[in-house]
């Protein structure tokens, strides 16, 4: 597939609606990518490749609102691929995405320049853990994670157990200021290929290009135009912290005919309920827009008095396909038992 310059804007959308109320805005690398001498980018199906061909996966990690304050330079990946490749012993000439949902959809393509852009994710949309990425989900061997520390340094993990990469890339992190760049090495495209969700890419894009095309239709047709479910439309009328966990935020919505909705989020959106019925929840991919201007909203904006309106999108089969893969990113992985879906 060859990708476009103005391809961007519509592969945004698709990314942002995919990010599931997190992931962090695409504003900032639209901006980097815009103004790139690379275009038109080529980018390569798994099955177009050789499957021995090393790869790896690049995003920020931390708070991608830091970003707005700490703008990364213009190669923010270079000095964490010279460390992986010097770990692992040789050249990586691939690059996929590490996080399919919010701004880390477009990291990689930041890479065109040097890497052949692979058309595979290992999310499918956005999640807070690196645990939660779906080679270290089906125990890949071999994985070799490095990530800023601040002041120009480097860490770099091996990690047997994918908790240990997360804890340790996490405070490396913290360490750093809040925010940082990340590249994921020890893998190969033939990997990708079981492990990963191949065709993401074109997902995101054919999504963001739907939503464009019908942003300023009715609210049904706009579900509809994205294979989506309309689950909500109201007014936001409250916004609380859940007493068990304040990182956890239940958002009440006086729907329409007097329903009444709640939406349960995190870093993303995790369960919709309806007149107390659960009606969705992760790994269904729960996207909240303004219903009066259509803007893709994070789960930090759902403020009170806000016109909503709340749809499903189906989530990527490889996350049902098994059970084990299925429990990584049910709500009850965020510690919210009761509100995972039969």
């Amino acid at each position: 597939m060859m990708l476009q310059r103005d391809d961007l804007t519509a592969l945004a959308r698709g990314y942002a609606l995919l990010g599931s109320g997190g992931g962090g805005s695409t504003t900032m690398l639209e901006l980097m990518l815009a103004g790139a001498g690379d275009w038109p980018i080529e980018v390569a199906r798994v099955s177009s490749l050789d499957p021995a061909t090393p790869c790896l996966g690049v995003a920020f990690v931390g708070s991608t609102m830091l970003l707005g304050e700490r703008l990364p330079g213009l190669e923010p990946f270079a000095r964490l691929l010279s460390a992986v490749e010097r770990w692992i012993g040789h050249p990586v000439p691939a690059v996929c995405s590490l996080e399919g949902g919010g701004m880390n959809g477009l990291a990689p393509l930041t890479l065109a320049g040097t890497h052949i852009v692979v058309d595979a994710d290992c999310t499918g949309r956005a999640l807070p853990g690196l645990d939660q990425m779906s080679l270290f989900v089906d125990r890949v061997p071999g994985l070799v994670f490095a990530c800023d520390t601040g002041a120009d340094g480097v860490a770099l993990v091996e990690a047997h157990r994918a908790i240990d990469a997360e804890r340790v890339v996490r405070s490396a992190v913290i360490q750093a200021g809040g925010v940082g760049c990340a590249v994921l090495g020890g893998f190969t495209v033939g990997d990708l290929r079981e492990h990963a969700i191949g065709g993401h890419l074109a997902h995101a894009l054919a999504l963001g290009r739907a939503y464009l095309g019908a942003a300023a239709a009715p609210l049904p047709i706009l579900a509809e135009a994205l294979g989506a479910e309309l689950l909500a439309e109201g007014r936001i009328v409250s916004v609380a912290p859940s007493a068990r966990d304040p990182h956890v935020n239940a958002v009440e919505i006086s729907g329409l005919g007097g329903a009444v909705h709640r939406v349960v989020s995190r870093s993303e959106t995790l369960a919709v309920l309806t007149d107390g019925r659960l009606v969705a929840s992760a790994p269904t991919i729960i996207v909240v827009v303004d219903a009066v201007s259509r803007e893709i909203l994070e789960a930090t904006e759902l403020r009170l008095a806000r016109n909503v309106a709340v749809l499903a999108v189906p989530a990527p089969e490889w996350w049902n396909a098994r059970p084990d893969r299925r429990a990584k990113v049910l709500p009850s992985a965020y510690g919210l038992d009761d509100l995972d879906a039969a």
